[in-house]
This record gives structure tokens, C-alpha cells and sequence, in this order.
């Protein structure tokens, strides 16, 4: 019995070894054939498998090389899902080194007439796009894609930079049947790896001793030598550490409204290097912790010998201060100088470029320059300023200390209460109103002794939002009146970015498109250009597409076409927080005239409900006199930040509002 149950241990691992073929090229017509994914129905593709490897090679000329091979195996089931035939991975191109890119094997395959086609990708699919004067793209477009496809490519990444480490994601947007990322580290060479997202792979560990043959180029001593330089062969050897992470079947990753960067939260696992122990050297430490990281990016020149710098603008910014006395006013006039003086490039970073001395001649920077002069300008101003390290929504949350954590910085001025948050690359900022890419967790400030400590950067005050419209409705239906809209703080910031960058007319033409059937007139807008007041939009409307007729009576929705009809929150389950950029309120202040020649049979019934010790809070009155209908609506965003814990309450939050607010008034004929 015993010999037999090791045999059919045996067979069973020899059966799911043959089941799963993680081989590019062996497609089979079954797979073709498959019309769904077997547990993901509505997925528009699925990963067939995704395997990839991360190890280093070795030159005399060029030393340690960092490369990645990825094969994938991709199947498609809708013409939603024609995106995942595209593909394309940045690489650096901006240093003494440059990282490459070679895509092989890339196939199409379909089933025509029962019989498997493949089409190879041509030179036309294949193409390169410049991002910027440091990164470029390759991107590969599959040829011959249609419902039932099979696509498969390899890529091979090489990098002269060891601490250019590419992450694995597990997890995609559509189901992952098998991931598999396995790495094999030279003992030269220390990385932390972290984990990201919900799901924990699963890890198997080994090691091995690695010889490498190499040759070189003898070094020619001056005088001393005069032939040609001598090729030296030799080899190296040493323990190489083997690390192999797995999951199956992975649930895919849903986008859904109010997530701050998905990527954060996407199962993946990444590579930060951590340090060198080459033979008969010290070992070199990059990164330990917070202090550290911040230590070592403040003591780098492109950093905090630029903070030192002030020659340059001295002579303007006593100009500038002159006849300004309290410390706030000084603030606000700095910082609306370098606004104009110096214009963004648009690229991050937390280090210099070109120097801010460039900058400041050049009129245009880098974040690092922009705002390092910003924090010097202040210093020399009196005020007590330092740099803040931040990390912008699209890079992530620094889950960990690393060098790569950050790549973006702002100011900070500290007052006896606290301190005030300065960003000068954008033109509609403030004094604590930050361009809303760097709202993201926490920043680290740096003292000028080199200490550090962490700074929130989620606003803590409410940005509001009032409404107020007074209001007709005709006895044919039609509803007209005025609208005066009060946008403060973040919600002024935010509407100054999108209006400012549109002609009037543009703008009007895009609110007429979003409430269909509008008519606006007499549109008048104010303070649009100054920062330290409310954006207040005035205007006229008539709209034919409120109300609905039915015999003798008439419904509309109190709050007209500022109405929350859909749900943002779809998901069963999220695992992801909810983030809503930062706190908020929503108010509308509406009075309704109703038609001669009608009474209100109905109304909607008051509502208050809240979440979770006021973290959202709702406030729906209405009430009738004569021939006018009072509304006040309260919507309140008191927490920016919701842990996923709390998604079912946030569920039923807004579903009571889409409820409530699908009521509608009633009006009969008298």
C-alpha cells in the first residue's frame, strides 16, 4: 500500500506538471476554443500565466549588469480586452549607461477553420516614444488580435544601475491564472524586498555557487609599457541566493471611484537595494531607515548645497519684502514671486538638475530647484523653512525607507502653532493649498541640522462648496433662474485649474454638454485670479429637461440637475481604501417657485444619516410655504481617508443618498 501511494504521489505531480505548460509557443486549440474564463465570467482577458526572472551578468569592461526576462502568455475573450495586446516597458536612457529593451517571440495566435494561425509581429508593431530627455518606452502592438486570440512575447530589460530593481505585479486588471517571479541575487549585493497589496505569495528559497569566466583589460602603467594592452582572462565565484514567488488563480484588481494610486494596492513585490559587500571592502549602507534616507538625500550637493545658495536672488528679495512686515505676508509675496519668476518643467525629482542658480537665470526648473529656492528665499527672508520630502499620488505611498521613496519636494515655514505647506510649480497653489498630486499621506521635513520628522499633507480644514439658486418652474415644465456657486479652498484650486486653461466659451459649452438640455446666460465669474479669495460663479439658466408631465401632474427633483443618480461604489468587496482627495462640503441652498395653477401634493421626507463618528454626514430639509419649496442639503466629507474596513457602511452611505435624492417633488393642478 505504501509503494503504491508513492507511486500515484508520482503520477499526480507528473499529470499537473504536463497540465500546466508554461512554455511560450504551445498553444492548443482547446484554449483557443475557450469562450470565458472559467471563474472571472465577465472578464474581458486573463493572464494564462505571467512568469518572469531577475538575475545579474558579468564583464570585466562593465562590471555587474542587473537583467529581467518576463515571458507571457495572454488569452482574450472580448474586444474590451484588445488592450492587453498592447504592451509597453520604460527604461532609462538619461545617465553614463543606458538600460535596453528586446521584445522576441511575440506571436498571435487564432483558430481559423479549426486549424491554429499564428502571426509574428513585424517591425511595424514594434516602436520607440521619447518620454523625456531620461526615459523612453518600448512599446510592442500585436498584430491580427481578435475575440479568441492567443498572445504571447518575451522581454529581456538589462541595466547597468543594480539599484534599478523592476517590480513584479502578481495582480492585473483582468484574472491571473499563474505568476510566477524569481530572483537570484549575487552575495555581493543586499536588497530589501517588500510586499504590496492583499495577496502573500508563495516563497521557496535556495542557493548555489555561481562561477563566472571573464576577461578584461590589463591596466597600462605609464612609461612603462608600450604594447598593446593585455586581455586578461579569469573568473570569478560566488553564493548565489535563489528566491521564487508564485500565486495562482489571482483575483483581478477593479478600479472603482475615490482610490488614490491602484498601484499601491496591487499585489506585487519590489526590490530596494540596501547595500554592497564586495571582497576585501567595507560594507556599504544605502539605506536603514527614515533618518538615514533623509540624511543621505539632504547631504548629496544636488540637495542641501543648493539650499546654501542665496547670491543669486538676494537683491530681488529685498525688493521683493520691502515695506512687508509680518511673517505671513512675507510668505504669500515670496511665494507668488517665484511663481512668475520661474516656471516648471514639468519633470519631479527631489535633487537639482541643473543647479537653482540655472534655474533662476533660466526662468524654468525642476521641482527639486523650484522649491529648494523657494525654501532659501524664505530662510533668507528670516523664516524658519525647510524642505519637505514627498512621494505625488502617482509615485505611491513610501510604505517603506528607501532612496526611491521620494521623488518630489515642497517647502515648509514653521510658526510657533505649527507650520504652513508651500508648492511653487503651480500657479493656482496657495499658502496650504498644495497641487493636489503631492496630497498624499505623509511628507518628511528636514531640519537644517539633519534631522527629520514626518509632515501630513491631507489638508486638516474643510474645503467648501455652496450653492445657492433661486428658481422657476413654468406651468409647461420649463425651469429657469439664477445659480451663484461659492468654490473655497481646494475645490476654489481645483476650479481654477480646469476653468483657467479653457476660453469662457469652451467652458460654458462643457457645463451645457454635462447638464443636457441647459441653457446658460449672463454667465459672470469672480476672483478667478485671485488666490486668497472664493471663485464665485454667477449665472442664468433655462432648462427644458427637469420635469416630467403626466396628466395633471408634474415631478422634479428638488435638487434639480445637481443630483447624485448613480452609486460610486459598485464593488462586493473592496480591499483598497477610499480616498477622497481631501475633506469636503457640498451645500445647496435652493428655493423652487412653483408654477401658477399648481400645489405641492408631496414632498421628499427629511433625511439624516451619517457614517461611522461623522466621518460622512448627510443633511436633506425641504419644506413647503405658499407657493415656494425650501431645500437645504448637507453633505459633509469630514475624513478624507477610509479604510476598506468600513466599504459595506459607505455602500449603504450613498445608497441612501441616490435614494433620497431620486425622490422627486410633486405637483398637482389645483
Amino acid at each position: 500500500m505504501r509503494n503504491t501511494a508513492i507511486v500515484l504521489f508520482f503520477l499526480i505531480c507528473n499529470t499537473v506538471s504536463k497540465a500546466q505548460n508554461f512554455d511560450l509557443g504551445k498553444v492548443t486549440v482547446k484554449e483557443l476554443e475557450e469562450k470565458e474564463h472559467p471563474t472571472e465570467k465577465d472578464a474581458e482577458a486573463a493572464v494564462l500565466f505571467n512568469i518572469g526572472k531577475t538575475f545579474f551578468e558579468y564583464s570585466g569592461d562593465n562590471g555587474f549588469q542587473i537583467v529581467t526576462e518576463v515571458i507571457t502568455k495572454i488569452k482574450i475573450y472580448k474586444k474590451e480586452g484588445y488592450e492587453y495586446a498592447n504592451y509597453s516597458e520604460n527604461y532609462y536612457v538619461g545617465g553614463n549607461g543606458q538600460e535596453k529593451v528586446f521584445f522576441s517571440k511575440a506571436t498571435t495566435y487564432n483558430l481559423v477553420n479549426g486549424k491554429i494561425e499564428k502571426t509574428k509581429l513585424d517591425n511595424q508593431g514594434e516602436f520607440i516614444e521619447k518620454t523625456n530627455k531620461f526615459w523612453s518606452t518600448k512599446k510592442i502592438t500585436m498584430p491580427n488580435v481578435r475575440e479568441g486570440s492567443i498572445i504571447e512575447f518575451k522581454v529581456r530589460i538589462t541595466s547597468p544601475y543594480i539599484s534599478n530593481f523592476r517590480e513584479w505585479e502578481f495582480q492585473s486588471g483582468i484574472p491571473v491564472n499563474f505568476s510566477e517571479y524569481t530572483t537570484y541575487i549575487p552575495e555581493y549585493f543586499v536588497y530589501n524586498s517588500h510586499f504590496k497589496g492583499f495577496l502573500i505569495p508563495t516563497v521557496t528559497k535556495d542557493y548555489k555557487t555561481r562561477n563566472i569566466s571573464y576577461t578584461y583589460t590589463e591596466d597600462v602603467i605609464p612609461g612603462m609599457n608600450t604594447s598593446m594592452p593585455e586581455r586578461i582572462k579569469t573568473n570569478i565565484e560566488f553564493r548565489e541566493d535563489m528566491v521564487k514567488y508564485s500565486l495562482t488563480n489571482v483575483k483581478p484588481l477593479k478600479r472603482e471611484a475615490f482610490v488614490n494610486n491602484l498601484d499601491n494596492y496591487r499585489a506585487s513585490i519590489v526590490h530596494e537595494i540596501a547595500g554592497t559587500r564586495f571582497p576585501n571592502k567595507p560594507y556599504v549602507n544605502f539605506s536603514t531607515d527614515w533618518e538615514s534616507v533623509t540624511q543621505n538625500i539632504y547631504k548629496d550637493e544636488s540637495f542641501g548645497d543648493e539650499l546654501k545658495k542665496t547670491g543669486y536672488f538676494e537683491n530681488d528679495i529685498d525688493a521683493v519684502l520691502q515695506g512687508i512686515n509680518t511673517d505671513l505676508e512675507k510668505v504669500a509675496a515670496i511665494l507668488n514671486f517665484i511663481k512668475k519668476q520661474v516656471k516648471w518643467n514639468d519633470f519631479n525629482g527631489v535633487y537639482c538638475r541643473d543647479g537653482v542658480k540655472t534655474a533662476y537665470k533660466n526662468k524654468t526648473g525642476n521641482v527639486a530647484e523650484i522649491n529648494l529656492m523657494l525654501t532659501a528665499m524664505l530662510r533668507y527672508a528670516g523664516l524658519e523653512a525647510n524642505p519637505v520630502l514627498v512621494s505625488t499620488r502617482s509615485n505611491g505611498i513610501p510604505l517603506f525607507p528607501s532612496l526611491s521613496a521620494f521623488n518630489y519636494v515642497i517647502a515648509a515655514v514653521e510658526f510657533q502653532d505649527g507650520f504652513v505647506l508651500l508648492d511653487a510649480t503651480d500657479a493656482n497653489s496657495n499658502i496650504n493649498i498644495l497641487p493636489t498630486r503631492v496630497l498624499n499621506w505623509e511628507g518628511r521635513l528636514i531640519r537644517k541640522d539633519g534631522t527629520s520628522t514626518f509632515a501630513r499633507l491631507i489638508p486638516p480644514f474643510v474645503s467648501k462648496e455652496s450653492t445657492l439658486g433661486l428658481v422657476t418652474i413654468e406651468p409647461d415644465g420649463v425651469v429657469n433662474g439664477k445659480i451663484r456657486a461659492t468654490h473655497f479652498d481646494y475645490n476654489a484650486y481645483q476650479f481654477r485649474n480646469r476653468y483657467l486653461n479653457l476660453s469662457k466659451e469652451s467652458y460654458l459649452e462643457s457645463l451645457e454638454k454635462k447638464y443636457t438640455n441647459i441653457e446658460i446666460d449672463d454667465y459672470v465669474l469672480n476672483n478667478d485670479k485671485d488666490l486668497y479669495k472664493p471663485v464665485i460663479e454667477e449665472y442664468s439658466f433655462k432648462h427644458n429637461g427637469l420635469t416630467e408631465i403626466i396628466g395633471d401632474k408634474m415631478y422634479i427633483s428638488p435638487l434639480l440637475y445637481y443630483v447624485i443618480s448613480e452609486n460610486p461604489f459598485k464593488l462586493e468587496k473592496r480591499d483598497y481604501p477610499i480616498d477622497f482627495v481631501y475633506p469636503a462640503e457640498d451645500k445647496y441652498i435652493i428655493t423652487l417657485n412653483i408654477p401658477e395653477g399648481y400645489v405641492v401634493e408631496s414632498l421628499p421626507k427629511p433625511q439624516v444619516f451619517a457614517l461611522n463618528n461623522n466621518q460622512l454626514t448627510y443633511n436633506f430639509s425641504i419644506q413647503a410655504t405658499g407657493s415656494k419649496i425650501q431645500l437645504n442639503v448637507v453633505l459633509n466629507i469630514n475624513q478624507s481617508f477610509i479604510t476598506p474596513n468600513h466599504y459595506e457602511e459607505i455602500t449603504n452611505f450613498f445608497k441612501n443618498v441616490v435614494e433620497n435624492q431620486s425622490d422627486k417633488i410633486v405637483l398637482k393642478k389645483s
